[in-house]
C-alpha cells in the first residue's frame, strides 16, 4: 500500500463508522474491476509481502531499518524537486534541492538525515498533483495491480516520476528489480502498524478509496483543505468524500 496513505488511515480509523450503508461512489465507475484488484493485491499481501515485512522488522535492527528508510527518502528525491518547479514552486524546489543536496553528501549518500536536523522541511511531491494542479481532471479511480490505489490522472503520473527515479537507470535488471524490490519491503514494513487496523474495517476497499481521495486532495492542495478539492465535480451534493451518507 503506497505510503501516502498513512496519514489519512490514521486519521480515518478513529472516526470511520464501519456499518454504514454503503451504496456506489460516482468516482470509481469501474468498482467490480477495482474489487477483483483489490482482491488479488490484498491475497500477494497476505502471503509474501506482510510476513516479509514481519521478519524484516524482527530480524533488522532499528538503525538499519532506518538508514534503508532515509536512504530511499532521498534517492527518490529528484522527482519532488522536478515536479515542484513544473508547479510553479522554484522556492520549495531551491529548499527541496538543497535538501536532497546535504543528505547526499553530508548524510552518506542519505543514510543519515541531517536536513531535517537543520530544519528543512520534507516535501511529497508527483507528476499526478504537478496535473492536477495544470487543470488536468482525476478521472475515474482505480485500483492498480500491485501499486494499489490511484486515478487514471495519477496512474499515468507514475510513469515520468519513473524516469526521475535513479533506479531507472541502473542498467542490470537483476540489481535493478532487487533495489524496487527493497524499497518496496522498507515501504510495506512501515506501513505494518497502520494496515493491521484494516481487519477491524467493515469494508477494507471503500475505507483506503475515501482515504486515498482524502489523502491526495490534501496533498494536491498543500494541505489548505479549506480550498475546493480538485473532485469536487465527481461527488454528489448530499455525499460525503466517501461516497456514501455521512455516519
Amino acid at each position: 500500500m503506497p505510503l501516502r496513505l498513512l496519514a489519512a488511515l490514521a486519521a480515518l480509523f478513529l472516526t470511520a463508522c464501519t456499518t454504514q450503508a454503503l451504496r456506489p461512489d460516482p468516482r470509481d465507475p469501474l468498482e467490480k474491476w477495482n474489487r477483483s484488484m483489490y482482491t488479488f493485491n490484498d491475497g500477494l499481501d497476505r502471503a509474501i509481502a506482510r510476513p516479509a515485512a514481519r521478519t524484516y522488522r524482527r530480524v533488522a535492527p532499528g538503525f538499519v531499518q532506518t538508514g534503508i528508510s532515509n536512504f530511499w527518502s532521498n534517492a527518490t528525491y529528484p522527482a519532488t524537486i522536478v515536479n515542484q518547479f513544473l508547479q510553479g514552486k522554484p522556492r520549495a524546489g531551491m529548499s527541496d534541492l538543497g535538501r536532497f543536496l546535504l543528505n547526499t553528501f553530508a548524510g552518506v549518500g542519505g543514510l543519515l538525515d541531517p536536513a531535517s536536523a537543520a530544519g528543512i522541511d520534507r516535501n511529497d511531491e508527483d507528476f499526478g498533483q504537478t496535473l492536477a494542479k495544470w487543470g488536468v481532471h482525476p478521472g475515474p479511480y482505480l485500483m492498480l495491480p500491485l501499486l494499489g490505489p490511484s486515478t487514471l490522472r495519477d496512474g499515468f503520473g507514475k510513469v515520468p516520476d519513473r524516469f526521475a527515479d535513479p533506479v531507472h537507470y541502473v542498467e542490470d535488471w537483476r540489481w535493478q528489480w532487487g533495489l524496487d524490490g527493497l524499497r518496496l519491503l522498507d515501504r510495506r514494513a512501515r506501513a505494518l502498524p497502520l494496515t493491521d487496523k484494516l481487519r477491524d474495517i467493515y469494508d477494507p476497499y471503500t475505507f483506503i478509496r475515501s482515504a486515498y481521495f482524502q489523502q491526495r486532495e490534501y496533498e494536491i492542495h498543500d494541505g489548505n483543505i479549506e480550498q475546493p478539492p480538485a473532485d469536487e465535480d465527481f461527488a454528489p451534493d448530499d455525499a460525503d468524500d466517501s461516497g456514501a451518507p455521512a455516519p
